[in-house]
């Protein structure tokens, strides 16, 4: 797949899922401060890396995922 093409398919994954979740829930985001923000984007690196040095996770949500969330939260805190 080539970059761009591949680049799409990401930012698609991250948009349907910030659609999804805003369906489910609605804008609660709206009211998080920045602080809040950065702080949710710590924690998903922090599990990231946690995973990378430790190799098992208690939780089904693997990397990918995270990365995706990090994602939308850096356009929450751009809003």
């Amino acid at each position: 797949m080539q970059t761009p093409a591949h680049y799409d398919l990401i930012l698609s994954r991250c948009r349907e899922l910030f659609l999804a979740k805003t369906h489910d829930y609605g804008t609660a985001w709206r009211i998080l401060r920045l602080p809040s923000v950065t702080d949710q984007i710590f924690i998903k690196a922090n599990r990231i890396r946690t995973i990378q040095e430790v190799g098992t996770q208690k939780i089904a949500d693997g990397v990918d995922e995270e990365f995706v969330a990090i994602i939308n939260y850096c356009l929450i805190a751009l809003m």
